[in-house]
C-alpha cells in the first residue's frame, strides 16, 4: 500500500507541474500544437522506455484486449486540450481542484456503477461526504482571498506589456 500512495503522490506533482509547463507552451504556440507536443513527445518516451524495458513483449497482450480500451489515446487529446485552458482561464490552482474533484467524483460513479469494466464497488455516505467535503474546499480556497490574487494577477499582466 506504501508504494501505491507514493506513486500516487509522485503521479500528482508530476500532473501538477506538466499543467504549468502544458499551459506555458499554449502561451508561446496554440492548444493543437501544445496537445500535438505534450502527447507525441509522450509517445516517443513511453515506446522508446516500452522497447527497452519490455523489448518485443510490450506487443503481446495487445491482441487479447477489448479495441475500445485502445482509444484511451484519444481522451488525452481531451485531457491535455481542457486542462490548458482550465489553467489559463483559472490558474492552476483552482483548475486542478476542479479536475481532482471531478476526477474523484466519476471515479466514484464508475466504481459504484461497475461501468467500464470495473468490478462493482457499493456507495456508501461517507464516499459522498468525502466528495462533498473536497468541494467545500475548493469554495473555501476561491473564496477565501481568491479574487484578490485575480485583481493582482491582472494588474502584474498590464505591466508587463506595457
Amino acid at each position: 500500500m506504501l508504494f501505491g500512495i507514493l506513486f500516487a503522490l509522485t503521479a500528482g506533482a508530476l500532473v501538477g507541474m506538466q499543467n504549468v509547463f502544458n499551459t506555458k507552451v499554449n502561451e508561446q504556440t496554440g492548444n493543437w500544437t501544445t496537445t500535438t507536443l505534450v502527447l507525441g513527445l509522450g509517445f516517443a518516451a513511453s515506446f522508446g522506455i516500452g522497447l527497452i524495458v519490455e523489448g518485443k513483449g510490450m506487443f503481446t497482450s495487445l491482441p487479447g484486449m477489448q479495441t475500445w480500451f485502445w482509444f484511451s489515446g484519444l481522451i488525452g487529446v481531451g485531457v491535455v486540450t481542457c486542462m490548458v485552458q482550465g489553467v489559463k482561464l483559472l490558474g492552476p490552482t483552482y483548475a486542478v481542484a476542479i479536475v481532482m474533484t471531478s476526477e474523484l467524483g466519476f471515479a466514484l460513479l464508475f466504481d459504484s456503477l461497475g461501468w467500464l469494466g470495473l468490478q462493482k464497488v457499493p456507495f456508501t455516505l461517507h464516499q459522498l461526504i468525502g466528495v462533498l467535503v473536497i468541494v467545500g474546499g475548493i469554495f473555501v480556497f476561491k473564496l477565501g482571498g481568491g479574487r484578490e490574487s485575480e485583481k493582482e494577477n491582472s494588474v502584474r499582466k498590464r505591466e508587463a506589456l506595457n
